[in-house]
């Protein structure tokens, strides 16, 4: 494993290339890279960013479905001090708009198949300079890298600079760019690591998205062990199963995921027998999906991790002892132990004092793996990291007696469905524009295949209607799919309080255990 002498992120690349050069780092469809090869790309890529002008303190923007070149171009932009902010492909052509100007990046890199939604917005995007196209019959991206000297130049980068730029949905209804650094991304690769042990043989998965944590972070954090990874453009059965059949060995995905390949029949259930690790997270596991992969691939070590991408990742983990522990089942739906070097305390979110031990409070973590701050954004920054640096995270734990994390709520209502961040009220923001509505309340409903689905409980105006299909077309012209409400109650009036704030707990009664 790499020693302190990694300070920054080109470090990896530089320490795998000196000790084993031919080795192969990264394979994607009919691609291979060694680590040499990895190292010399870059340089020349940090080099064509340098002759555009981008250099420290600049930021670069990546739009596409999972593609090589977007893991090379954080590396690229951390060697000349800049930082790449990676845009989830989902959004609509509204959010885009929105997350490229806020990331203030001056060259964008888009995919060929979103060349289209880029189009409609690009009188609309302020900062962008230059659109390079990536794959397909249109790119430019291989041929701008060729044409580039290796970059040679000092950037003067510090480990606090921020290197990856993730953008998380935010309360207030727009998401937040949580700026990740060189040091953030290295302390969550080196505890991540201790979670997924590795072997000679060891071969990663890369298939969650690359602007979600549990894509750029868990690869980052494989690069950093000097693994090798097997990148799929996305988690679609014929790529899950050609990495597998190349050899992965180790795997991080969604509970969907899992439970797709459970109802995938036999041929499915098979090829994923082979795994030495699977990790999951970023949503729910129902219960029942787990007891089955867990009977179904005995062989398997299970690894289920809680995160946030303002903490780089992962910062805690149930074992795989911890799954097969009978003395303890209901740990089965824990999300396991703080890792290595991360403190937290469980608080009253109002009073700021620690509960205490077993009761339920909102859940802070202090790491070296926090985010520095969300770009552009003190004060946002200010309400979710205190003075003494604990991270303050919106969910709602209780730890047993053996120090086990049980998420119980969140306190900003987050739903997580597919692995997804949803945000009531970026939903409600679009819904209560819709002709007709008078008020509107976004909750999270169980849903077995993606852990939660998106609810909407609308009452109308006075003397309006609501058609229920027009309002869910509606929404998903504005938000990205996955945000938009499966279903919609239509409802005389919303429940309050005696100060008039609508009760969301009352409106999941009917739907979670209480």
């Amino acid at each position: 494993m790499p020693d302190n002498d990694v300070r920054l992120l080109g470090d990896i690349l530089g320490r795998w290339a000196g000790e084993k050069p031919d080795t192969n780092a990264m394979t994607y469809q009919h691609r291979a890279w060694s680590w040499l090869e990895l190292r010399d790309h870059v340089a020349k890529l940090a080099g064509a960013l340098s002759a555009e002008g981008i250099g420290k303190g600049d930021r670069v923007a990546f739009l596409d479905k999972n593609h090589p070149a977007c893991l090379q171009t954080t590396f690229a932009a951390a060697a000349v001090g800049a930082a790449n902010a990676v845009v989830n492909w989902r959004l609509s052509p509204e959010e885009l708009s929105y997350v490229l100007n806020d990331s203030g990046a001056r060259i964008l890199f888009a995919g060929a198949e979103l060349l289209p939604t880029i189009e409609t917005i690009r009188g609309e995007l302020s900062t962008v300079e230059k659109v390079i196209v990536v794959g397909g019959e249109a790119d430019e991206f291989d041929a701008w890298v060729a044409r580039a000297e290796p970059f040679a130049g000092t950037a003067q980068v510090e480990p606090r600079d921020g290197v990856l730029i993730l953008y998380t949905s935010g309360t207030t209804g727009f998401p937040k760019g949580a700026v990740l650094t060189h040091h953030a991304l290295l302390a969550h690769s080196e505890a991540a690591l201790s979670a997924f042990p590795s072997t000679p043989a060891t071969r990663l998965l890369v298939a969650m998205p690359l602007f979600h944590v549990g894509g750029s972070c868990y690869a980052i954090s494989g690069m950093f062990g000097g693994l090798p990874m097997t990148m799929t453009r996305e988690p679609d059965p014929a790529s899950l199963f050609g990495a597998l059949a190349a050899g992965a060995t180790h795997a991080f995905v969604v509970p969907a995921v899992v439970a797709g390949i459970l109802q995938g029949g036999e041929k499915a259930i098979k090829a994923f027998s082979g795994l030495h690790y699977l990790g999951y997270g970023a949503s729910p596991m129902p219960l029942p999906v787990l007891r089955r992969a867990l009977e179904v691939w005995p062989d398997t070590k299970f690894v289920q991790v809680y995160g946030m991408t303002e903490m780089s990742g992962m910062v805690s983990a149930l074992s795989p002892e911890a799954h097969l522990d009978t003395e303890h089942p209901e740990r089965l739906a824990s999300a396991g132990v703080p890792l290595q070097g991360i403190d937290m305390r469980v608080v009253d979110p109002v009073s700021g004092e620690d509960v205490e031990p077993g009761e339920a409070g909102e859940l802070w973590f202090r790491t070296e793996q926090r985010m520095s701050g969300y770009l552009g954004k003190p004060e946002a920054t200010a309400e979710t990291i205190t003075p003494e640096g604990w991270l303050r995270t919106g969910d709602v734990g209780r730890v047993d007696g053996g120090g086990f994390i049980f998420i119980e709520d969140r306190v900003k209502d987050m739903i997580i469905t597919g692995g997804e961040n949803v945000y009531s009220p970026e939903v409600e923001r679009v819904i209560a524009e819709y002709p007709g509505v008078g008020e509107v309340a976004v909750i999270g409903v169980p849903d077995d295949k993606w852990g939660e689905s998106v609810k909407a409980v609308v009452s109308p105006a006075p003397g309006e209607t609501i058609d229920v299909d027009k309002l869910i077309e509606y929404c998903r012209g504005r938000l990205a799919h996955y945000k938009c409400p499966r279903t919609v109650d239509v409802v005389e009036a919303l429940p309050r309080n005696a100060t008039g704030k609508i009760l969301k707990r009352n409106l999941r009664k009917g739907y979670w255990q209480e």
